[in-house]
């Protein structure tokens, strides 16, 4: 396997002192030389965003896991075009917003009451195409040293504003990027951890969060079952201390190592 990843979500100081459940939720899959990861984070307004924001993303990796099975598409997973990456994008947002009104009829409640935010990203060792719909963030690195934000996050008009994927102009704000560059590490995170690893001046990423990140991938063989680091990371007393939110991590790195 040429991809290494996990992703762990930690429910927030604020949530635990409400009685409320992690409304975050983020998982990837590996399909051959490809990874394809999202993460989502649940409107904190919105009844039932914890069910919405796992339907969300479960939608997201079906999708492309039922292309990989056809042959005859198997040039998806080819680089794309930004217009191709914004159709592609379209198609699968549409796909999600189904499901979460078919659930939503289920249950006899508004859609609305399953509003989340939506960060999808699809890899080759030399492609990135990802979108973002809302706050969170998706940063990467390539060769070089440098980390990068690929999009700035989401934060409307007003204070503790964002776009969810339920909302009417959802499709119009999602925000598309393709970077052909060989790409080595990645991660996707909901907004909980926007203030200790991003810099609001600048929209820098900040280095010294990444990069005992990234070391964590290099030196763990199975990451999903050596999460002892980043589970007491994200936990930490440390980090609460400046974030009260749900906090979700997704990391990938691709490891030069296995290829064979």
């Amino acid at each position: 396997m040429k991809w290494k990843a996990v992703a762990r979500s930690a429910i927030g100081t604020s949530h635990q002192k409400q009685g409320i459940v992690c409304q975050d939720y983020g998982h990837s899959c590996i399909l051959d030389d490809v990874i394809v990861g999202a993460v989502a984070d649940g409107a904190g307004s919105a009844k039932y965003s914890d069910i919405g924001s796992k339907l969300a993303v479960e939608t997201v990796l079906k999708c492309f896991s039922d292309i990989n099975e056809f042959p005859q598409k198997q040039g998806f997973f080819q680089p794309l075009s930004k217009e191709e990456a914004q159709k592609v994008f379209a198609k699968i947002v549409n796909q999600v917003i189904t499901e979460l009104q078919k659930q939503a009829d289920e249950g006899d409640y508004s859609v609305n009451d399953l509003a989340c935010t939506l960060l999808v990203f699809l890899a080759t060792p030399d492609c990135i195409a990802a979108m973002q719909i809302g706050d969170g963030f998706i940063v990467m690195r390539s060769q070089e040293p440098e980390y990068k934000l690929l999009f700035q996050p989401d934060k409307g008009e007003f204070a503790n504003e964002t776009t969810f994927i339920t909302s009417k102009n959802a499709l119009k704000e999602m925000q598309v990027e393709v970077i052909h560059e060989k790409q080595e590490f990645i991660c996707a995170s909901t907004d909980g951890l926007e203030k200790v690893a991003i810099r609001s001046s600048d929209w820098e990423p900040f280095s010294p969060f990444f990069k005992p990140l990234e070391e964590y991938l290099h030196e763990t063989v199975n990451p999903e079952d050596e999460d002892k680091y980043l589970m007491e990371f994200l936990n930490s007393e440390r980090l609460n201390s400046r974030t009260d939110d749900d906090k979700t991590l997704l990391l990938c790195l691709f490891d030069e190592s296995k290829i064979q």
